[in-house]
C-alpha cells in the first residue's frame, strides 16, 4: 500500500509548525541558561511550585511531565546535587520517592520566571492576535486531545494537574493563570 504522501500544503505546515518550535525551544531555553538553569530545570520547577504541598511523588511527578522514569530519575539526580529539590521517602507510600522544592529551587524559579515570560511573549504571544492565539490554542488542543485518546497507559495520577496545564510558569508565584 503506497503512503499517504503530505502535499504541498501539509507539508509547508508540518515544516513550520516543527521547525519553529523546535527553534523557539532552542531560543527559550538559552535564555534560562542565563539564569543558570535549564529547560528541563525550568520544568521540574515549574511543576513542583505550582503545588499546595510540600512535594509529589516521583511516579506522579514523571506522568505530569510525560517523561520516562530514567529521564526524571538523571534529571532530579543533577537537580539535587544543584541544591534545588530533595527526594525523601514517601510516607504514604514506602515504594516511592517524595520529590521535593527547596527554598533555593524555589528562589531560581523565582528568579527566571519573568524573565522566561517575558522571552514567551517577545517570541511567541506578541507575534500573534487574539484570534490567532486563540485559534492556536484551540488547535493545539485537538491534537493533545486526539493523542490522549490514543494513550491507552492511564497511568496519569488524577490527583495532579497534566503537564498541558502546568507547563511553563508564565504567571507569578502563587498565583493560578485563572487569576
Amino acid at each position: 500500500m503506497e503512503p499517504n504522501w503530505l502535499n504541498a500544503r501539509e507539508d509547508r505546515a508540518w515544516r513550520a509548525f516543527m521547525h519553529a518550535h523546535h527553534q523557539l525551544v532552542v531560543h527559550l531555553n538559552r535564555g534560562l541558561q542565563e539564569s543558570g538553569l535549564s529547560g528541563a530545570d525550568y520544568e521540574v520547577l515549574a511543576v513542583l511550585s505550582a503545588l499546595d504541598g510540600d512535594g509529589m511523588p516521583a511516579r506522579d511527578l514523571c506522568n505530569v511531565l510525560g517523561w520516562e522514569k530514567s529521564r526524571l530519575s538523571h534529571q532530579l539526580r543533577r537537580m539535587q546535587k544543584d541544591g534545588l529539590i530533595s527526594r525523601e521517602p514517601n510516607p504514604d507510600d514506602a515504594r516511592s520517592t517524595l520529590v521535593c522544592l527547596l527554598q533555593t529551587g524555589r528562589a531560581a524559579i523565582e528568579e527566571a520566571a519573568p524573565g522566561h515570560v517575558a522571552d514567551v511573549r517577545r517570541n511567541f504571544i506578541d507575534l500573534l492576535t487574539p484570534a490567532e492565539l486563540d485559534m492556536l490554542a484551540t488547535l493545539n488542543e485537538r491534537v493533545l486531545h486526539h493523542l490522549a485518546e490514543d494513550d491507552d497507559s492511564g497511568t496519569r495520577s488524577p490527583k495532579y494537574q497534566s503537564r498541558r496545564e502546568i507547563t511553563c510558569r508564565t504567571h507569578p508565584p502563587g498565583h493560578s493563570r485563572r487569576n
